[in-house]
């Protein structure tokens, strides 16, 4: 009979997250690319793996965000072990050049069923 594998903390399986965030216009020179780079450096370190970085530019907030009315947005999908997101948020909870951050797990289905309105 074999043996049943249990799972240990070193071998657990990399979790899919997506974040989403907006750097201070003033703070950022070149639109948030050394942001990406330092930001897929850290989930490198943290045991992850970056997927996707994308630019979504500059926008206008609907209402200032301590006394900023406008943000870089940019978007990330990646994976990395479900106790290294603390350490990510405690990263940036206080670097200057983010306005806001979320992080959420990644679940979109893999399919968009056509759907027709009447």
């Amino acid at each position: 009979m074999p043996e049943k594998k249990t799972k240990t903390m070193e071998e657990k399986v990399l979790k899919k997250y997506e974040a989403i965030f907006i750097l201070d216009v003033r703070k950022v020179e070149d639109e948030g690319e050394a942001f990406t780079k330092e930001f897929a450096t850290l989930i490198g370190e943290l045991g992850g793996k970056m997927e996707e970085s994308v630019a979504m530019g500059r926008h206008q907030f609907a209402c200032e965000i301590e006394k900023r009315k406008a943000g870089i947005y940019w978007n990330y999908i990646f994976q990395v072990k479900p106790e290294k997101i603390d350490v990510i948020r405690d990263k940036f909870h206080l670097d200057e050049k983010v306005v806001r951050n979320m992080i959420i797990n990644y679940d979109r289905p893999a399919v968009v069923k056509n759907v027709q309105l009447e």
